[in-house]
């Protein structure tokens, strides 16, 4: 059976916060504007996350990511 972990990415665009929050109580943050959020999601693609839902309103933009649990 296939199992997964998540985390989430949540950016605040017009005041460029940018933070994800990962298994285990790990936090990344960054600042800034469009480059800033490729950044980091190519950064956690890296690391095996994808993207598996997005939720936005207003002036925010809410990831949900997963991965392959790691044994």
């Amino acid at each position: 059976m296939n199992r997964f972990e998540y985390a989430t990415v949540e950016w605040l665009w017009d005041q460029g916060a940018l933070r994800a929050d990962l298994p285990g109580g790990e936090t990344k943050s960054a600042r800034g504007e469009y480059s800033a959020v490729v950044q980091l999601l190519t950064e956690l693609g890296r690391d095996g996350w994808e993207v598996a839902t997005c939720a936005t309103s207003a002036n925010w933009l809410f990831w949900t990511l997963k991965r392959a649990a790691l044994r």
